[in-house]
């Protein structure tokens, strides 16, 4: 049971608000997870849900080894939530069974085939201890080049803020989702 009661409807924010709730369920089709509780603040949940279109629809990070990152990152930060809701985006976006076992392991990237493992590697470290050594960043940087690599970072901290307020305000798994180890 969530801290606080979750946002699940316009019913639970004023009026002015309303466009922010329609706005969230035109995004996920309902309100849940972290937007829950986000809403208790429309307008960070409104700031919030522009960098979720971003990541999306505009990021030159493509959808698997988006996913890579997104995963590694919630990973570290033991978000069960994120976790579950990312598991079957990452599926569709081709992103391996093996890889998937891997990072709900905290295995060894070494295993990973080249760019999975480099931005599994980076995210770790990032999340770790906020540096990242210098070989893993050019390798990254020389692959993908710099812009890929401000979006990987900035949303592999979006999922690490989004892991956060589910973890600070304990919301609970979807019971039919992707666990993490107990």
């Amino acid at each position: 049971m969530p801290r606080v009661p979750p946002i699940t409807g316009k019913s639970d924010v004023p009026a002015q608000y309303h466009a922010v709730v329609d706005d969230v369920v035109g995004v996920f089709g309902q309100i849940r997870g972290p937007f829950s509780m986000l809403l208790h603040s429309p307008k960070l949940a409104e700031k919030m849900l522009g960098l979720v279109k971003f990541n999306r629809d505009e990021s030159i990070v493509e959808p698997q080894l988006r996913s890579v990152g997104i995963l590694a990152s919630v990973r570290e930060r033991e978000a069960a939530y994120v976790w579950a809701a990312q598991v079957g985006a990452a599926r569709r976006a081709g992103v391996p069974e093996a890889t998937i076992d891997l990072l709900r392991a905290k295995g060894d990237p070494a295993k990973l085939p080249p760019d999975e493992r480099n931005i599994v590697t980076y995210v770790r470290q990032l999340v770790r201890s906020n540096r990242v050594d210098q070989p893993v960043f050019d390798a990254l940087k020389n692959r993908h080049g710099e812009q890929w690599l401000v979006e990987l970072t900035v949303i592999a901290h979006y999922f690490g803020v989004l892991s956060g307020v589910v973890n600070a305000f304990e919301v609970p798994a979807p019971p039919d989702g992707d666990k993490l180890p107990g």
